[in-house]
């Protein structure tokens, strides 16, 4: 498996494309925003192979994010390539027009619900607004679901649910052995966010913590992520992501404690201080993915958007 680095100007961490090839069967996992710049980072590294974007049989993507499934339809176009997508994630990647309506209503309820400013919501919207050029052109997709085992490339992928930062994120084990492509469900740097990245995730921090559970346990000796470099250890990994997310819930906890009951985006303010671009969208969503949490755990209340302690305060280690 070849890793093909894509720029990435508008979110953070350089992109990676995978090559799975045996032969003329050529398989990507993965492609990139739908920019010039990494349009041409997408060509150049196929054709340092010999290949271009007409050779390729099979995308696999490990979730609807435009930073990986971006250039999909174009490629597609090219190729008559077949697009695979988690079910949850393929009417996104379709172009659906429903679907893409939908997660803009409830995106816009969940920021009115945050008590994130009008101003703040205005700026956001407006700039994904000017993000949209980046989606890329639809692609036609067959839908995938956890277990499914895929024949790529010359290769065996075994597709494991891991829903969290994305309703269907989806890693793909190879070859029913020990290593992984995990999209973003582990990165090397940074944790992936979650709350405002896919705002269709009921319940986001609990269903992202058993997935670090589920990857922990089948206890790969390395994985390829996403966004930058190959993780050795992704265990290990999965492990500091969970006790980032302990520490996390126990700075949420804090701020309620030292600055009384507060809506998500107060909480957020607590947390990272002011924000901007999609920022403004994982930052309460982050912080909203915590307090939603810490209330079905018991340890905080919800009255009209407000979270408060409860009488007796809970550790975040009893809970995360």
């Amino acid at each position: 498996m070849d890793r093909i680095r894509l720029g990435n100007e508008e979110f953070e961490g350089r992109n990676n494309a995978y090559v799975l090839a045996d032969g003329d069967d050529l398989a990507l996992v993965d492609t990139g925003i739908a920019t010039p710049g990494v349009r041409e980072d997408l060509r150049d590294g196929l054709a340092e192979r010999g290949d271009a974007f007409a050779d390729v049989d099979a995308i696999v993507l490990t979730h609807f994010h435009v930073d990986h499934a971006g250039l999909a339809g174009e490629i597609q176009a090219e190729s008559d390539a077949t697009v695979y997508v988690h079910e949850a994630d393929a009417p996104l990647v379709e172009g659906d027009a429903d679907a893409a309506a939908a997660v803009e209503r409830r995106r816009r309820e969940l920021l009115e619900e945050w008590g994130v400013p009008e101003d703040v919501r205005t700026e956001l919207l407006e700039f994904l607004e000017a993000a949209s050029h980046i989606e890329g052109e639809p692609a036609d997709v067959t839908p995938i679901a956890d277990g499914d085992v895929l024949e790529v490339g010359g290769r065996r992928l075994e597709a494991v649910h891991a829903p969290g930062h994305a309703a269907g994120l989806c890693c793909f084990e190879l070859d029913g052995g020990r290593e992984a492509v995990v999209g973003d469900a582990l990165l090397p740097v940074y944790t992936p966010n979650v709350g405002g990245a896919d705002v269709r995730v009921d319940r986001p921090l609990k269903r992202y913590l058993q997935t670090l559970e589920r990857l922990a346990e089948r206890d790969y000796d390395r994985v390829w992520p996403g966004h930058r470099d190959l993780i050795e250890d992704p265990t290990a990994r999965a492990r500091e992501i969970v006790d980032h997310h302990r520490e996390r819930a126990g700075n949420v906890v804090d701020v309620l404690d030292e600055h009384g009951p507060a809506d998500a985006w107060t909480v957020s303010e607590h947390l990272f201080g002011a924000l901007e671009g999609i920022h403004i969208l994982h930052g309460p969503g982050e912080a909203f993915a915590h307090l939603d949490h810490l209330r079905h755990e018991g340890a905080v209340t919800l009255e009209d958007g407000t979270y408060r302690l409860v009488t007796e305060r809970v550790s975040p280690r009893e809970i995360v």
